[in-house]
C-alpha cells in the first residue's frame, strides 16, 4: 500500500500507532491489526475498515442536456434498505428528472443548477448507515438567456 499509508513515527512515543491511508481506495476495505510490544507485553487490536465510493458514468466532464449516473457502493455486507440522495444538503425527491434504483441516481438531462455536492446515503438491514459525497461539476452555457448581448462602443463585453 505504499506510498499511500504513513504512521506518525512522532506520535508513537506517546501511544498513538494510528495508521493513516490517504487516498483510501475500494480495496483496502478489510480487518487491519495492529500489534506493539514493548518490554515484556503486546498489546494488539483491531479496526474494521469500510468503504464507500461514489461513481459517475460517463466520468468527468458532463455535458449540459446529456444523462448522468451517479453511483453509490458500499463494502457492508448486509442487504441495502434504502438509498437517500441529497444535493447542496437538501433531499432530493426521486422523481421527475430523478430516478434512484440499487444505490444509483440517474438524471436524464444534467443541468447548470445540478452542479455541487451530491452525498449517497445508504441505510442496511442492521440499521448501519453509511454516506459518501461527489462534487459534480457540468460544462455547460451559464449565460443570459437571450442570445443578444448589447455592449456600449468602447466598453468591453462578456
Amino acid at each position: 500500500m505504499r506510498p499511500r499509508v504513513s504512521v506518525q513515527d512522532s506520535a508513537l512515543r506517546d501511544g498513538n500507532f494510528s495508521l493513516q491511508i490517504d487516498p483510501v481506495r475500494s480495496e483496502d476495505a478489510g480487518l487491519y491489526e495492529a500489534q506493539v510490544t514493548y518490554n515484556t507485553g503486546v498489546q494488539s487490536c483491531q479496526v474494521e475498515l469500510g468503504v464507500i465510493t461514489v461513481t459517475l458514468s460517463p466520468p468527468s466532464p458532463v455535458v449540459e442536456n446529456e444523462p448522468l449516473l451517479l453511483s453509490c457502493n458500499s463494502s457492508h455486507q448486509v442487504s441495502l434498505v434504502e438509498t437517500r440522495w441529497f444535493h447542496n444538503g437538501h433531499l432530493m425527491p426521486t422523481s421527475g428528472t430523478f430516478f434512484s434504483l440499487n444505490g444509483a441516481l440517474s438524471i436524464l438531462r444534467a443541468a447548470m443548477s445540478d452542479e455541487g455536492s451530491w452525498r449517497c446515503q445508504l441505510r442496511y438491514s442492521d440499521n448501519v448507515i453509511v454516506s459518501a459525497t461527489y462534487n459534480l461539476q457540468i460544462l455547460g452555457f451559464d449565460g443570459p438567456t437571450n442570445s443578444v448581448v448589447y455592449a456600449a462602443s468602447g466598453s468591453a463585453a462578456d
